[in-house]
């Protein structure tokens, strides 16, 4: 899939470049028939980035410690849902035509997830000597995503709405972990509250090099010019497996702590902010030609 998206890319970047050269120079004179053009079929080109929330949905639990004396229920896993703040940025490139778009965006993406778990043990000897654990994990995972998107505008004034949908395919680029541990030591009759320094390990080996998912959203356009400022809200429904089967236990750092990751699909919210801009008759001084 990732060599189909990168083909297709070069397919638009090249036939915007020709077909941007094969703009006759007098076509900014025809105003009428410029203008037509403008509207009906157009190359667009341009950035976008803003934040991101993420949800954790999993598909099966695994973990490295099993109580014996308590339900295992209360040792698993409670994930944080649209809480912890990512962040992406996009390079677009869009083929419109008579209220419809075909995008490619590829997009840097950081997606940030937590969740906690708690522990305790009980000296079966000695009744009220235990010790309570609470364990913070934090994951930060960046990946390249390559979307290929369809858009339909509404004609409904001078700020175009839209919606969109398409898939993507995400590569891996980097993860890190951070666990922090906590709790209370009831040993010797006393209570002592401690927490420990934060654990932060490279866990790239941990995340699968590769998923897909779904996106679909809407947005709105504002025409400044003949520069299009975008405001656009996207959710990916991942539809694989984000973790690696094969490594789930391959820290002996985070295994030493009691950590293993589930396996999980991950969706993710997010907003974004940008500009467009078109590359058939742009004039000089970014003159409108259709006010």
């Amino acid at each position: 899939m990732k060599n189909i998206y990168l083909l297709i890319f070069c397919l638009l970047v090249s036939s915007a470049v020709f077909g941007q050269r094969g703009t006759r120079k007098g076509s900014f004179n025809q105003s009428g028939r410029s203008a037509n053009a403008f509207l009906h079929k157009q190359w667009w080109l341009g950035f976008k980035a803003g934040p991101n929330l993420s949800k954790p949905v999993v598909e099966n639990r695994y973990q490295v410690i099993s109580p014996t004396n308590y339900d295992e229920n209360e040792v698993l896993k409670d994930y944080e849902q649209f809480r912890s703040i990512g962040s992406q940025v996009s390079f677009e490139v869009t083929f419109f035509f008579r209220r419809f778009s075909l995008s490619f965006q590829p997009t840097y993406r950081t997606s940030v997830f937590v969740y906690t778990n708690d522990y305790v043990w009980q000296d079966a000897n000695v009744a009220g000597n235990r010790l309570e654990l609470h364990y913070n994990q934090k994951q930060k995972v960046a990946w390249l995503d390559l979307p290929l998107m369809a858009k339909y505008e509404f004609d409904v004034g001078r700020v175009i709405p839209y919606v969109q949908g398409g898939v993507y395919s995400s590569t891996l680029l980097d993860a890190t972990k951070e666990v922090m541990v906590s709790g209370v030591d009831f040993g010797s009759g006393g209570e002592h509250e401690f927490e420990t320094e934060a654990v932060i390990v490279g866990a790239t080996d941990l995340f699968a090099k590769y998923h897909w998912g779904a996106v679909f959203g809407a947005g709105v356009y504002y025409p400044l010019g003949n520069v299009r400022l975008t405001f656009d809200v996207a959710y990916r429904m991942g539809m694989s497996n984000i973790s690696s089967t094969n490594n789930r236990y391959g820290s002996d750092r985070l295994s030493g702590v009691g950590d293993s990751l589930d396996d999980l699909k991950l969706d993710n919210l997010s907003v974004s902010v940008g500009c467009l801009f078109p590359l058939r008759f742009l004039g000089s001084g970014f003159k409108s030609m259709i006010d």
